[in-house]
């Protein structure tokens, strides 16, 4: 009898589906890539065709220009080989997906990166029983517990407000991290302009086209320093310290990132506001995803996998370390 989920091969540079001649998240061209999302850690150009939700191939296409692209709607089921595919939100980003792969009765689901907490940005997780559950485990430690996001923008209007001589400079990744920061702001109340790098127009351009309503935006190079004093501006982690942000009114530097938890990491980029705002599953999110989908093995795919892997032996889950290269991005 054939090992459980013996057509699926882990490689380094991604995930070979044998039955379907594809790759998941391949970290080099291939001549079929089935994609989660659109961070660049897992969406890359150069491939032959591309399956993902039609969202993932618009932020593809402004990336990396138009793709050879087949759209799969949330819980839409195709044939690629002899292997039925369907893709349900995973709650990372816009258009983020888990993958289901489903072959001879036997059903794996790939994650991606994902989270269970609500989004304004993105469709929620969807728990979908498995047999092989594969996760990522970026904050797969005990000691990542993401606060309540509607705090941590609370923090954010407070220093705002408490220095209106000053304006806040944000640190945030420009796909997913930045739009969410923003439509956070205007859920708290923040109908303000909210000012942006130039790194970050296009892909509010595309997420307000795709449905996803951001306010009034304006591009902050060239505008004058009263201007933006008691004003939010977001910009990619970046130009937290660069040459571009000294433009600005003595800004105060935060960041918006699961990693803010770690103080070090703050001071390292001299961030005076740290905000833990993550678009990836924290410890307990992980843990109780596994309960939730009840597979019978767990892979995993980077991140903190031995404390993952060793909290699933002990619950009795067969669980293996994929040690997977160049999925991790350190401004999550």
């Amino acid at each position: 009898m054939a090992r459980l989920g013996s057509w699926i091969e882990p490689h380094p540079e991604g995930i070979y589906v044998r039955p379907a001649d594809a790759w998941v998240d391949p970290s080099q061209p291939q001549a079929r890539a089935l994609v989660t999302h659109g961070h660049a850690d897992h969406a890359r150009g150069g491939h032959g065709e591309v399956w993902a939700t039609a969202e993932t191939l618009a932020i593809m296409g402004v990336r990396y220009g138009e793709q050879q692209g087949h759209a799969v709607a949330y819980g839409e089921s195709v044939k690629v080989g002899e292997v039925e595919i369907g893709f349900v939100p995973a709650g990372h980003v816009l258009g983020s997906a888990q993958i289901i792969l489903d072959y001879r009765g036997e059903r794996m689901v790939v994650s991606g990166d994902y989270k269970r907490r609500p989004d304004p940005t993105c469709a929620p997780f969807v728990v979908t029983p498995c047999d092989i559950f594969i996760t990522e485990a970026t904050f797969g430690l005990p000691v990542f517990r993401h606060p309540d996001t509607g705090g941590e923008i609370d923090r954010l209007l407070h220093r705002l407000h408490s220095d209106p001589e000053r304006c806040v400079l944000v640190g945030a990744y420009a796909l997913g991290k930045a739009q969410r920061v923003i439509a956070e702001l205007r859920g708290r109340g923040h109908d303000d302009p909210i000012y942006y790098h130039g790194a970050m127009e296009r892909l509010c351009q595309l997420y307000e086209a795709l449905g996803v309503s951001l306010g009034e935006l304006r591009p902050a190079t060239g505008v004058a320093k009263d201007e933006l004093k008691g004003r939010i501006v977001i910009c990619p982690p970046g130009a937290l310290n660069d040459r571009w942000s000294r433009r600005l009114p003595d800004p105060v530097t935060a960041m918006a990132s699961g990693w803010m938890r770690i103080r070090q990491r703050a001071r390292q980029r001299n961030v005076e506001l740290p905000l833990i705002i993550s678009d990836h599953a924290d410890w307990d999110e992980l843990t109780q995803t596994i309960r939730d989908v009840a597979p019978t093995e767990v892979w995993i795919t980077h991140g903190r996998e031995e404390a993952l892997k060793h909290w699933c032996m002990t619950h009795q889950i067969k669980a293996r370390e994929l040690n997977l290269i160049g999925y991790e991005d350190e401004d999550d």
